[in-house]
């Protein structure tokens, strides 16, 4: 068995993870194997039903989750939180806020397993995590997206 590279997370991140966890274990899971069951007695046992086969489909992606957050917190390592709150640099763990134009938007630079960016969770190795990490208060970075070069300047570290 290889040996499994260490995946950098905040104390936040692995709390919310193992709760997910813990939910599609505890909870999921058996509604899961509930509802195939009830969909396969439904269908008389043909498991030609649609439902039967969305079920199993369900059933198999989150199996799939299970497993990754497994491989997640199996070699989850709780990164340094007084670094990442330096208020003098950004690092990993660190909440930012940049102005793009006149807009202000806020990231928290996380490692690839907490990464949501509809919460403002984004990679470090995003191009915007990129461009930010080891940065300073008031410099400004360019981050290179597919709609081209976006210039971002540093407003808060927290």
């Amino acid at each position: 068995m290889a040996v499994q590279k260490p995946i950098p997370i905040t104390a936040q991140g692995l709390v919310r993870l193992r709760a997910e966890l813990d939910d599609l274990l505890t909870n999921k899971r058996p509604a899961a194997a509930a509802l195939i069951q009830q969909t396969l007695e439904e269908s008389a046992g043909t498991q030609t039903d649609g439902e039967y086969e969305e079920a199993k489909n369900e059933q198999a992606f989150m199996e799939g989750r299970i497993r990754k957050l497994e491989e997640i917190l199996a070699n989850a390592q709780v990164i340094d939180e007084t670094e990442a709150h330096n208020p003098d640099s950004v690092h990993l763990g660190a909440t930012v806020t940049v102005t793009v134009g006149r807009k202000r938007q806020r990231f928290t630079i996380v490692g690839m397993a907490e990464v949501d960016p509809s919460h403002g969770f984004v990679s470090d190795e995003s191009p915007v995590g990129r461009a930010l990490l080891g940065r300073s208060l008031g410099e400004t970075v360019d981050v290179e997206a597919p709609s081209g070069t976006i210039k971002m300047k540093i407003k808060a570290i927290e």
